[in-house]
């Protein structure tokens, strides 16, 4: 990463490895954006570690363009006004975008705000651009996901046109799988389900340009993984990656929506030798598959992000070409933490190079349905695909998690997040 550069205004509503690096490498060059409806998400820890920090406050129940007018005032104080902006968080995506319009900062339009969030407006964008997608429609009610299962098949798969993290996000088999979900409380659309295999690729871009493509695979696709399976994502640095011009297929979209920078990771189906373009995020992937780029081609991923949202080209030197992977570990339910594998233990997994606990033995810990609910991570590296995927497996039979009912739960801690330690996801 570059030393020198503007100063940069980041959302932070969650704790990340990649705001934990920020904050670290641009003590002088880095301004909070934090929003106060969201407080329960940042733990009394990551407040203490980001404290050297300028943080501005969104109030809540203020109009936006109010409180934009607070910061110019507020950022007139500052030793250095930040000139460019960051929004690393998927579901802040249209409010911290809308700021930054507001405030005169480098910002994604409301139309591309739309392009990637509103999965519906995403897909007819996909294929305005010539690219496969799912078939697909906005629904209201139950009748409207048979009629579309009539002419399409079952299964389908059912969810918000805004979520993320497969959050409400349904496989269905038939009507009955419908029974208890409330059509009426948020905009829904349905889409047919895809065979094959799913990848995820990811890419930073600079004025315009796709820098380069970095696959993914999953072991197990996200729908499983909120019901149990594996929750792994593996960067491919290595001829296994899948036979398909990723860069280009990302320069079409980048320069078809517009997007001038940032970091953009995209999920995407091979089905039968043919690409379906699956969704596409313009702000950091989730989970810890950013690092894990980083570990499979030996480079400074977080940096070369920061860079190209600070408006500087980064230089991509890579020094390693192999796998690398996170596995999300457990957090099979709610309750108190009496016992768990500690980081060490698991660091000792041959291939295991970082381990990291979100919890420890006395919190209380509350799980959610998504594909980002773990109780920590590791970082598994290997030759192939394949050599990382059992040494993954290794790990999980090594890592124990035990539960005590919960008798109490700090007001801080929301659904799915976890009093104290490590980096939430």
């Amino acid at each position: 990463m570059s030393s020198d550069g503007p100063a940069l205004l980041m959302v932070d509503d969650r704790p990340s490895s990649f705001t934990r690096y920020a904050a670290h490498t641009l003590p002088d060059d880095l301004v909070l954006l934090r929003f106060a409806e969201f407080r329960q998400d940042l733990s009394e820890d990551h407040l203490h570690r980001t404290a050297h920090l300028p943080a501005f406050w969104v109030r809540e129940g203020v109009p936006l363009a109010e409180e934009a007018a607070r910061y110019q005032a507020w950022a007139a104080g500052l030793p250095v006004r930040p000139t460019r902006f960051c929004n690393p968080s998927e579901p802040r995506q249209a409010v911290a975008q809308r700021f930054a319009a507001l405030v005169g900062l480098p910002h994604l339009t409301e139309r591309q705000v739309a392009w990637v969030r509103d999965k519906t407006e995403m897909k007819y964008r996909f294929r305005e651009l010539g690219l496969k997608t799912a078939e697909f429609t906005r629904v209201r009610g139950a009748q409207e996901v048979e009629w579309f299962a009539e002419e399409h098949g079952w299964p389908v798969v059912l969810k918000p046109v805004d979520s993320f993290a497969c959050v409400d996000t349904y496989r269905l088999t038939g009507p009955a799988d419908l029974a208890g979900i409330d059509l009426g409380a948020r905009d829904w659309m349905v889409e047919q389900f895809l065979g094959g295999t799913e990848w995820e690729v990811c890419t930073v871009i600079h004025r315009g340009e796709v820098l380069d493509a970095w696959p993914s695979a999953m072991p197990c696709r996200p729908l499983d993984i909120v019901d149990g399976a594996m929750n792994a994502n593996i960067s491919v640095g290595t001829d296994e990656a899948p036979p398909v011009d990723l860069r280009a297929m990302l320069q079409r979209i980048v320069t078809g929506m517009d997007i001038d920078h940032g970091y953009a990771h995209m999920e995407f189906f091979l089905v039968d030798g043919e690409v379906y373009a699956g969704e596409i995020g313009v702000r950091l992937a989730g989970c810890e598959i950013p690092a894990n780029h980083g570990h499979a081609y030996g480079f400074d991923v977080f940096g070369a992000t920061l860079d190209v949202y600070r408006g500087l080209r980064p230089d991509l030197h890579y020094r390693e070409r192999r796998c690398a992977g996170d596995l999300l570990l457990p957090l099979p339910g709610s309750g108190t933490v009496h016992r768990i594998t500690p980081e060490e233990e698991l660091l000792r997994v041959p291939g295991v190079v970082d381990a990291v606990l979100k919890v420890g033995v006395g919190d209380s810990v509350s799980a959610r349905r998504a594909s980002h609910n773990a109780s920590g991570y590791v970082h598994v590296v290997g030759a192939s695909i394949g050599e990382v995927e059992t040494r993954m497996r290794e790990v999980l039979d090594t890592f124990t998690i035990e539960l005590a009912p919960v008798t109490s739960v700090s007001p801080a801690t929301g659904p799915g997040q976890a009093t104290g330690r490590g980096p939430d996801r």
